[in-house]
């Protein structure tokens, strides 16, 4: 088996259903398997998906174990040379299996690659380049200084801003939504770190991946469309704890013994200020019925 494709879907019915249909319109001389991990959907989405899709290896969970653990989950009864983390709601090209493996195989030093992804009204899905969330990137993105500055390195060290997203070239990270990652890397670095269960793990696998010696590279030569959640409607509280709760996690993994408690200090404090300002933000915005829905490296809200 050339590439085991794993998605994780919690109530994402008839998104995940499109994303699949996608996925098998692939047109590519490699084999692949789908490995679905269901959390505990209160949809139609088990059922619809034996119904339309009976080769799709389902795991069903009783309880919403998270992205990481469910991605997990998937790992270790996968049987391909390597691993696509693939959202439940993305919609993939005909030809992005067989560009990003051929790739792959081709660059035996590369652990992990992602391709091109942009939103439905065509604009580039940002995270899908990024840079590590030292505390100096991570201020300039989260107080606005790399919008001010677009075109200034320094200021965009975390979204490449500056960089154009039609080159390919090495990142830092690339983002759960779609990650192709190789097996042998996997077995080196460990799968997806469980303590994030929302938001993060795949910085941090990325991170790990890096450090272990193998490249990262984003890929652009096909292009997937991700479904996100949109920005004018109140989220749940539980998401936006997480997110922050997230950059907490990171920072003391892996940067807390490289700084002093002074620059440890700002970053939890920033970190505390921003999920202030989160909530007011959010409280200002109207309410709408939402589902919570899993996703690109955790879980956000769709109408």
């Amino acid at each position: 088996m050339d590439l085991s494709i794993l998605i994780v879907n919690y109530n994402t019915c008839q998104l995940t259903v499109d994303c699949l249909r996608s996925v098998y319109a692939s047109e590519t001389e490699f084999t692949y398997e789908i490995i679905l991990i269901d959390n505990n959907s209160k949809d139609e989405s088990v059922q619809t998906i034996r119904e339309l899709f009976p080769q799709v290896k389902l795991i069903e969970n009783t309880e919403n174990t998270g992205f990481a653990k469910a991605n997990n989950q998937g790992m270790e009864v996968a049987e391909g040379r390597y691993m696509l983390l693939l959202n439940s709601d993305t919609i993939i090209q005909q030809d992005t299996i067989q560009t990003m493996v051929a790739f792959m195989d081709y660059n035996p030093i590369i652990g992990a690659s992602g391709c091109k992804i942009v939103l439905p009204d065509g604009s580039l899905d940002k995270a899908c380049k990024r840079g590590f969330p030292t505390p100096s990137a991570s201020f300039y993105y989260a107080f606005g200084l790399s919008k001010l500055f677009p075109n200034k390195p320094e200021f965009n060290q975390y979204q490449l801003g500056y960089l154009n997203p039609d080159v390919e070239y090495p990142v830092d990270c690339l983002v759960g939504a779609f990650m192709l990652v190789r097996r042998e890397t996997i077995e080196q670095v460990g799968g997806l770190d469980e303590t994030f269960f929302m938001y993060g793990e795949d910085i941090d696998w990325c991170y790990r991946i890096k450090q272990a010696g193998w490249g990262i590279h984003y890929y652009p030569r096909t292009t997937i469309i991700h479904h996100k959640g949109g920005s004018a409607r109140r989220r749940p509280f539980k998401i936006i704890y997480e997110f922050h709760r997230a950059m907490i996690l990171f920072h003391r993994k892996h940067y807390r013994q490289k700084y002093n408690i002074f620059v440890n200090g700002a970053v939890y404090a920033g970190v505390g200020l921003k999920l202030l300002l989160s909530l007011l933000t959010n409280r200002l915005k109207p309410v709408r019925p939402a589902t919570i829905t899993q996703a690109s490296g955790g879980v956000e809200v769709k109408s």
